[in-house]
């Protein structure tokens, strides 16, 4: 599904204090994985998400995500594969504040032209898929911390797009929260078959994906199977 081959990423090219943050990474996920990369903060692991999920482009390197190099795609074709083929979640939530919950999940279907009465019976069903049936009407300041990110998840699935990228998304909740939220990640890798790219430093959470990635100063350290993956007699 993606791959990406001695990826090089640079800041401030050319000045004498140029920062080299990815050192020649190479990775290949496929179609239906459950990945965690995990690293401590200044590894490089939101930097590798930010290219994996098309929102920065390598300084050096090829990647290539579903048969086509990212380098030879436009501006344009990139902001289509966020739309379509990427669902984010991010640490943060990012919902817009002034709609409701359903009208967040149907943002994404918005920007991509899907008719009014489609994108409601989508994101209502997404809203039931998360647990957030009744809270669809509810306002962002009027949910928790763990259905914000409820809604974040929903939203992420909103065009069906083939990979999640979950940046840190239990980051700011409490432990218990946490571990609902990431077995709300399991169920949807096991129930909509989507491959799942998890960025987080907790390596207890990591541990309940199917493959563990660790990233540190920069270089792919480690690349062992996380509890999913055991629990199938070391399947990945």
């Amino acid at each position: 599904m993606l791959e990406l081959q001695n990826i090089v990423k640079r800041y401030f090219i050319g000045e004498p204090n140029e920062l080299e943050v990815l050192k020649k990474i190479s990775l290949s996920i496929h179609e239906g994985e459950f990945v965690a990369i995990v690293g401590q903060s200044g590894s490089g692991k939101s930097t590798l998400m930010n290219i994996i999920g098309a929102l920065d482009r390598p300084t050096e390197g090829l990647y290539v995500l579903d048969g086509t190099p990212i380098e030879e795609m436009s501006d344009n074709d990139l902001s289509e594969i966020r739309n379509e083929k990427v669902g984010f979640v991010f640490q943060t939530f990012n919902l817009v504040s002034k709609v409701n919950a359903r009208a967040n999940v149907e943002l994404p279907m918005f920007y991509k032209g899907i008719p009014k009465r489609k994108r409601r019976a989508r994101a209502e069903y997404l809203l039931g898929l998360v647990g957030m049936e009744e809270r669809m009407t509810h306002m962002p300041n009027e949910l928790s911390g763990g259905q914000k990110q409820r809604v974040a998840i929903a939203r992420a699935l909103a065009n069906d797009p083939a990979i999640i990228l979950a940046d840190e998304p239990t980051g700011a909740l409490d432990t218990e929260t946490g571990n609902l939220v990431m077995n709300l990640f399991m169920k949807i890798h096991r129930e909509e078959g989507k491959t799942i790219v998890l960025i987080t430093h907790n390596e207890e959470l990591a541990q309940k994906t199917q493959r563990i990635v660790t990233i540190k100063d920069g270089h792919i350290v480690g690349d062992v199977p996380g509890d999913a993956a055991r629990e199938l007699g070391g399947a990945i």
